[in-house]
């Protein structure tokens, strides 16, 4: 909401008002950073600052994908309030980094729900569990083994293959609206291998002079927010491997599930649900100890859910597993392949989102280091 010219009753700003308005202020502060410098030794965000004299929207669009939250450079600034200047560049650019994704969503309308409300997501998670109940009594197939036995493998594969491929066309068409917004230039295989090393390590996660991220601990450094992003972000990747390893197995070698302990997809999937499990849950506890003023607050709920989400696939395909046999199954069966239905049409439009969009900022910030 905002006060009409004047000044007596409150107006409602569209989304496309909102996004600018958070870019004027984002703007109004990195000007003023840019003629500090304290801080520019603390992440990619301040370097990459220092390189431009003027900000195009766009510029601001790129900052605020490349800032990773970590916090540092408000608890170190002189000018945060009580200072007239009131800078909280932190907050400021997750306002911008969350418009941006509203804004390059496709199709539109979805994002700002999902990443404003977490009841949304548990809307969409309720109904995903739903949907394979019902697939499991509809599609039961005479005879399987394993996880067959109540959905087979081709139900399986006509419910989760546009499932997977929606949000990898949807964040597709995102990412090229960023790229063009931002001025990206063509990539070269330099500029994706230095992203690929920054986003592996979390480089940007070390904060500032000392290492770790303000974020749990107020002005004192930590770095257990950077270890549960490692771990999801390894986590997720292994999951994916293993996935994918069966679908290798299943199509080129004519060995369909279920799989031993010692096979590949159960050596990339246990640990990759472990890790998921412990860095999402890590995650969550850590957002209850941060300060949500440092961040974007209305999207507090959102971001709150998705981690909840991130956490309840890992741990319900962990739980699934162990019930192997047990008349269990059918019900953990629904519950997790719900939440991965849930995740994946969701991705496009929560927080999933935001690892497209910092690895596309991490390459076009290689770009603008080369020389």
């Amino acid at each position: 909401m905002s006060l009409d010219f004047r000044g007596e009753a409150p107006v409602a700003l569209s989304p496309e008002e909102r996004g600018q308005d958070a870019i004027e202020e984002a703007r109004r502060q990195v000007q003023i950073c840019n003629a500090c410098r304290y801080c520019e030794g603390y992440c990619s965000v301040f370097p990459a600052i220092t390189r431009e004299r003027a900000f195009a929207d766009g510029d601001i669009t790129q900052l605020a994908n490349l800032c990773h939250n970590c916090r540092g450079c408000y608890y170190a600034c002189q000018y945060a309030e009580p200072h007239d200047f009131a800078v909280n560049l932190p907050r400021a650019l997750a306002e911008v980094r969350s418009e941006s994704w509203e804004r390059f969503a496709w199709p539109r309308g979805l994002a700002g729900t999902f990443q404003r409300s977490g009841v949304a997501l548990a809307a969409a998670l309720v109904a995903g569990i739903a949907a394979l109940f019902l697939a499991l009594a509809a599609l039961a197939p005479a005879s399987g083994e394993g996880f067959y036995a109540y959905l087979s493998h081709a139900a399986m594969v006509a419910i989760f293959a546009p499932a997977f491929l929606f949000p990898v066309v949807a964040l597709g068409v995102g990412v090229r609206r960023y790229w063009h917004e931002t001025g990206g230039s063509p990539v070269r295989w330099a500029h994706l291998k230095e992203a690929a090393l920054d986003a592996g390590r979390l480089k940007n996660l070390s904060g500032g002079p000392a290492q770790g991220c303000n974020y749990e601990n107020g002005d004192r450094f930590g770095n257990a927010r950077r270890h549960a992003h490692q771990a999801v972000l390894w986590g997720f990747l292994l999951c994916f491997a293993s996935t994918s390893s069966g679908t290798v197995l299943h199509y080129v070698f004519d060995a369909p599930a279920p799989y031993p302990l010692w096979s590949l997809p159960k050596l990339f999937g246990v640990p990759g649900g472990v890790l998921l499990t412990v860095g999402a849950f890590a995650l969550a506890w850590l957002k209850t100890k941060a300060d949500p003023e440092l961040g974007a607050p209305s999207r507090w709920g959102g971001e709150m859910a998705f981690v909840l989400l991130l956490g309840l696939t890992g741990l319900s395909g962990l739980v699934l597993y162990a019930a192997t046999g047990t008349a269990l199954v059918p019900a953990l069966l629904a519950l997790h392949l719900g939440a991965v239905l849930a995740l994946f049409l969701t991705t496009p439009y929560s927080k999933m989102a935001h690892g497209a969009y910092r690895f596309a900022a991490l390459v076009r910030d290689a770009q603008g280091r080369a020389p």
